[in-house]
């Protein structure tokens, strides 16, 4: 059973504690270095607590922590119109590959209705797997891809274009 989950104010260090875990994994691809005190310290975490229209999630499966994610409406590519984006998107590795990515995207898409924009670093090849299925089956094909999105201010960290998706729901 994959349940979504606000995350309230009291259970922002644990949604921290997750995020480590996902920018850590996500540097091999970003080529992102922790700060002085060993962390990677995600900037916009307090974002989620005290403005309107961020919306953080814990993904559950089976009542246990399965991963997390983040919805805002601060668009990834700034020339398009949006209502949402899908900010950061999380699953521990136990839950991988299991179908509650799957089904944590779905319930967030379906809590959330409008434009949406989701962005993806190409050589993650496994995140590229994934939001390719999962947004194709989600749409039923009915979403726009573009790949190496054109605007510098989309690329990521290490320089590389993003790769953005464009839908409705």
């Amino acid at each position: 059973m994959v349940e979504i989950v606000e995350v309230t104010a009291e259970n922002k260090a644990v949604l921290n504690n997750l995020m480590e875990k996902y920018l850590y994994e996500f540097s091999q691809w970003e080529k992102t270095d922790i700060n002085e005190n060993g962390l990677y310290d995600y900037e916009y975490l307090d974002c989620y607590f005290t403005e309107e229209n961020r919306y953080p999630y814990f993904i559950k499966s089976d009542r246990k922590l399965a991963g997390f994610a983040l919805i805002s409406d601060y668009p990834e590519v700034p020339d398009e119109e949006t209502d949402f984006c899908l900010s950061e998107f999380f699953i521990l590795y136990k839950y991988r590959r299991s179908g509650v990515g799957r089904e944590a995207v779905a319930q967030i898409l379906d809590k959330h209705h409008g434009k949406w924009q989701l962005k993806r670093h190409p050589h993650n090849t496994a995140s590229v797997y994934f939001w390719n299925s999962v947004i194709d089956r989600y749409t039923n094909g009915n979403y726009r891809l573009i790949e190496a999105y054109p605007n510098r201010e989309v690329d990521y960290e290490d320089g590389t274009p993003a790769d953005v998706f464009f839908f409705e729901n």
